[in-house]
Order: C-alpha cells, then structure tokens, then sequence
C-alpha cells in the first residue's frame, strides 16, 4: 500500500494517547482527574441546545459551505461587540466546522510547494498548526517564543520572513495563556505585510480571562482593516459547544474567498441546525461571562495550591490553560500519573515546552482544589 510519508513525519496527535490512557483507567473503575484535554464538563447554556432541538429538520439536507447568513451576520455581531470592528458578514466572515479543522486545512488554501512555502507557528504551540502545514507540502518552522512566551517580531528569524506563505500566532495561548498586546500583534502585522506574508491569529480562547483584567484583543484591532489577517474564533469554550463543532474566520476578505473555494471541497460544514444553535450562542454575551467566572475561580484555585507549594506558574494570564514549570516535565508527568492526576508534559507543544506542565482548567471547581493537594503531595512532598 502506498501512503503519504508526511503522515510518518507528524505522527499521531500526541494527546490522543494520554487520552486513550485515561479512558482505560476510567473504564477500569480507577479514580482519574484528568487535565490533558481542553474539553470543559460545565453544562451547555439550555437555550443553545433548545435552538438546535427545534431546528432539527424532517428532511436532512446538505449545508452550504458559507453558512447561513443568519450566522454570518451573529458572528459579525459579536465581532463589532467584542473588538469595536466592523466586517462585512457576505465577505468577511466563513463559519466552520469549529475551529481544529479550519487550522489544519488553512494552510491548503496558502501554501505553493513547488515554490518552497514555509509556515511559521508558535513554540510551544498547538501541534496542529503544523501538522496541516506539512500535510500541506510547507516547511513547518517553529518560532520560539519569547522570556515570557509571548511571540513577537523579533521571535521571527529574519530569513525565515521572506519563505513564508504564512504565519500562526495564539492569543491568548494554547499551551501557556500568554496574551499578545495591541503593540506586539499590530507590529507582527505590519511587519508580515511587508513580506506578503498572512497572518493567522489563533483566538480561541480570547473570552476567558480574569475578572477585571483587561480583555485580551483581537489581531483584528490594531490591523488597521482586514488586509493580510485571518482571526480564528470557536465556540467550543466561550459558550461550552465542543462536541457541536462550531467556529468561524473573519478577516481579510480575500484570503476568505481562496477559504471558500477550498472550502467547497471539504465537505466541512456543520449541519444547520448546529448552525443555528450557534447564532443563539454568538448572539448572548451573559452566558460567557458566567463561564469566564467559573474558569478564573479554577485558575485561581489552581494558582494558588501551586505556588503555596513551592511551584512556579508561568505566564497563564488568560484562556483555559495553566504553564507550570517543572525540572523535568515527562519524569513530573508520569508521577502525576501514578498519583491518578494526568497532565501534559510541555514538550509535546515543542522544544520551548520542556521543562512545563499544561494544565486545562476542565475539572469541576472542587475537583481542582482536591487536584492542587494531590501535585503538591506528588511533586513537593507536603
């Protein structure tokens, strides 16, 4: 049989087998707390469900691939509520089948291989970034982050700008919570215009942040318009709809329409009635605001167990992750295991990852509080 040898150069997603680990433990009846996966267990806010159970048809049929425009305009809504930035909801805006899909197909919209494209993402960094790149026939290129895991111009080699077709950046990010300021994304932007290079902005999980603290901005403000930036937005944490697959990208309205025309292809749209779901979620703000409280109150949960004990949180200012530096990640890992608490070892998100634990704020509130006890028992010895 012959197979695509990008598929032996990425390998499987190396959380799938932490998660198969954990699901054995369970079904064998062992109590497991499980950070590893960025899947919240709160429930859905009930009107999003009841929008869908009521939007079911008699008679299924295919949806289109640049969405309802009900949706379009929910999520253009949201956008000019959110950021203060108006887009046009026909041009501007494609919904997606959440977003781990449109990452890892973006980069067949962009990438020439036969011209040597490259494409830079975040380190550490979600691995999909990557792995769509090089599936892509692109040069996948690590980008180390800075002393406080935060990307930034200078974080881009200087020959590396001229090969890329384009470059990912996570605010706040996945695996640290580091948040990107207005300064340093306006001039990521400016800089990756002068090379005609499209900038992808990974803002997932842009709505979950403390309470009081400043919201994290979008690439979208400070890009001065749209030209040669893409945001990549998701319901599945701000509004809990991770098994409805539910996401979006807004930004440069011709880099949306190469989307689109990929996009026919795919086959990737979510079924309408999860669609309108949808437009209920991006429409409402109060519910995020009630999630964003209950996260902050993990994180500081959290926080507060760790750093009593002797461990240092890193970065971690936002989004649905804790950054927990260790000695040794893998060796901290597998204690953590035995102890039944399963995190992720930082090297998996890449090389500036070793040496950290990522934590995902998932279990329940009291959960936590036990989880905190149980690391510093298993990693302090108090």
């Amino acid at each position: 049989m012959r197979t695509n040898p990008a598929l032996d150069r990425v390998g499987a997603h190396p959380i799938a087998g932490l998660q198969q680990k954990v699901r054995r433990l369970r079904d064998q009846g062992a109590d497991v707390i499980d950070f590893t996966l960025g899947d919240p267990t709160e429930p859905t806010w009930e009107a999003i469900p009841e929008q869908l159970r009521r939007k079911v048809p008699a008679v299924s049929q295919y949806p289109t691939t640049n969405g309802l425009a009900e949706l379009r305009r929910a999520i253009a809504g949201y956008v000019r509520r959110r950021f203060g930035v108006s887009v046009d909801p026909d041009t501007q805006v494609i919904p997606t089948s959440g977003a781990k899909e449109a990452i890892f197909s973006t980069a067949l919209a962009f990438v020439d291989r036969d011209r040597g494209d490259a494409v830079g993402y975040p380190d550490p960094g979600y691995p999909v970034y990557a792995r769509g790149a090089v599936l892509a026939g692109a040069e996948a290129v690590p980008v180390p982050a800075g002393p406080d895991f935060v990307t930034t111009v200078e974080s881009v080699p200087t020959p590396l700008w001229e090969r890329m077709a384009l470059l990912w950046i996570c605010t706040p990010s996945n695996p640290t919570g580091a948040v990107m300021g207005e300064a340093e994304l306006a001039a990521v932007v400016s800089e990756a215009r002068r090379h005609d290079v499209l900038v992808c902005s990974d803002e997932c999980y842009v709505d979950l942040y403390a309470e009081g603290a400043q919201p994290p901005p979008s690439v979208l403000q400070v890009a001065d318009g749209t030209e040669g930036v893409l945001a990549y937005l998701s319901l599945s944490k701000r509004s809990g709809m991770t098994g409805y697959r539910s996401g979006a990208i807004v930004g440069d309205p011709a880099a949306i329409e190469r989307l689109y025309r990929l996009r026919t292809s795919t086959g990737t749209a979510s079924p309408e009635f999860v669609q309108w779901a949808a437009v209920t979620a991006w429409e409402d703000d109060e519910h995020v605001a009630e999630r964003r409280r209950i996260f902050d109150r993990k994180r500081q949960i959290l926080r507060e167990g760790l750093e009593a004990a002797g461990l240092k949180v890193v970065a971690s200012e936002a989004g649905l992750y804790l950054w927990v530096a260790v000695e040794d990640d893998l060796a901290a890992a597998e204690t953590l295991a035995e102890a039944g608490v399963f995190v992720s070892p930082g090297r998996i998100f890449g090389e500036r990852g070793f040496g950290h634990l990522r934590l995902a704020l998932v279990p329940d509130i009291d959960t936590c509080r036990r989880a905190a006890d149980l690391i510093r028992q298993a990693l302090v010895g108090v």
